[in-house]
């Protein structure tokens, strides 16, 4: 597919050894060792080679068949062999969980924040640069979503993580993520995205340096693929092409730390070995990830701009039909063909919110500002729409077949909740102030003496 292959060119080189089990929510079986799965039950008297199983469960145990998710381990060392959890960085880490006045805002103002600094005075890993942008809900009453950045310059050194909190959609957009798992290793580049979801432990490093992302979580439900409709049975991101990591274990007795995310607050465990012990695992709970160039676009061969859920490459469903936790939306390399038509996207006020960032490129709807490694909010109901540049060029152009968004990818989280901004994200040296001028010169073509204003402006 053409997109698909302009999109790759602009993602780093993956150079990754791993290999992978394809496919989106199968049940998978992966062992480092041949005959270290139980055959035929899950937790024999004896484990083969000597290990110990034990069950991660993503869903309670009585969620339907079709939506219950849980994995069995069959490792060195049950993880339960730590020392006591102990407040790590109380008051002075990057994450918010509770979205209260104490530690956030509301602001229905449209904000845009150029690309936010990578810190060269310290040496800041995956867990440590962390920052929560803003958020809504409760992570106790697994109920709601944040969304964060992160700016590292360091790999995790025998440091793990894990969220109790909920699921984490990571979004590199400078460097590429080489993630250990406890079902394996996988390596994350720009234009690919990793979900690690809840109770899962990992580990960052940083292969090429420094590295600049962002990160969706959701505190209820996991990620799915979106239902189709009248699409038909493909399109839009295929199962086939997530990649799920394969066993690979490491048996070293050395100082580790645990590090969880629990009630948007981070504790700290000590370990004499590596969590990574895994020899064997089979389930449905498990991590992977998906390279945007993927994804199979759906647009308008005909008329109108359609509406940007037809970009969305996964959801997290609420208990309202239809409506979102959160959605992860690409605007990927694509063919616009739409006749008589305005065709960037259009102005809109939502009743959700939308928050984007741009891996690279230029945004079809943006001429400038906004940039690699920013972003920028409008909450819900916050009108919104293309810049003054694009509304020029878009009602002044010819509309002949094209391109759009070669060399590009932005994506959004949009979302049911209504955001509040945590104070570092409002007061950021990086927020653009400026922001609301890239509408201020909008022409008003208003005549009510011409009726087909197309004609005075020579264009289609």
């Amino acid at each position: 597919m053409a997109s698909g292959t302009v999109a790759q060119q602009h993602s780093l080189p993956t150079n990754d050894p791993n290999k992978y089990q394809p496919g989106f929510g199968n049940h998978f079986s992966s062992e480092a060792l041949e005959g270290a799965l139980p055959v035929g039950q899950n937790t024999p008297q004896v484990c083969p080679y000597g290990l110990y199983a034990e069950q991660l469960s993503g869903t309670a145990f009585t969620v339907g068949r079709s939506g219950n998710q849980r994995t069995w381990f069959y490792r060195i060392r049950p993880s339960v062999m730590h020392l006591p959890f102990e407040p790590y960085r109380t008051d002075q880490h990057g994450i918010v969980g509770a979205f209260d006045a104490k530690t956030t805002e509301p602001t229905p103002a449209q904000i845009r924040w150029l690309p936010f600094t990578i810190p060269t005075e310290s040496s800041t890993d995956f867990v440590d640069g962390m920052r929560t942008i803003g958020g809504a809900g409760d992570t106790a009453l697994k109920n709601g979503i944040a969304v964060h950045v992160y700016m590292a310059t360091q790999s995790m050194d025998k440091r793990a993580f894990s969220n109790s909190d909920g699921d984490l959609l990571i979004v590199p957009q400078q460097g590429r993520l080489d993630i250990a798992t406890e079902f394996g290793p996988m390596i994350v580049a720009p234009n690919e995205i990793a979900v690690i979801q809840r109770g899962m432990r990992f580990s960052v490093s940083l292969p090429d340096g420094p590295s600049r992302g962002y990160i969706l979580e959701v505190y209820d439900g996991h990620f799915e693929l979106p239902d189709l409709g009248p699409i038909g049975a493909n399109g839009l991101a295929n199962p086939r092409d997530f990649k799920t990591p394969v066993a690979k274990y490491e048996n070293v007795e050395e100082g580790w730390s645990v590090i969880n995310k629990y009630q948007g607050e981070l504790f700290i465990a000590l370990q004499n070995h590596s969590p990574y012990d895994v020899v064997a695992w089979h389930g449905n709970y498990a991590p992977y990830k998906y390279n945007l160039a993927d994804f199979s676009v759906i647009n308008s061969v005909s008329f109108d701009h359609v509406d940007p859920s037809v970009f969305t490459v996964l959801t997290c469903k609420s208990a309202h039909p239809g409506t979102a936790v959160a959605d992860f939306v690409i605007f990927p390399p694509r063919f616009e063909v739409q006749m008589h038509t305005f065709r960037p996207p259009y102005f809109h006020r939502n009743c959700m919110s939308e928050f984007m960032g741009l891996i690279h490129g230029e945004y079809e709807a943006k001429k400038g500002g906004f940039l690699p490694g920013g972003a920028s909010l409008h909450s819900m109901m916050a009108p919104h729409g293309p810049d003054a540049k694009t509304v020029e060029n878009a009602t002044t152009r010819d509309l002949n077949p094209g391109r759009v968004a070669d060399k590009t990818m932005a994506f959004m989280f949009e979302s049911m909740f209504q955001l509040r901004l945590t104070k570092w994200a409002v007061e950021h040296s990086q927020r653009d102030r400026d922001y609301y001028k890239v509408w201020q010169n909008i022409p008003v073509t208003f005549d009510p003496s011409q009726k087909d204003a197309s004609v005075k402006k020579g264009s289609l």
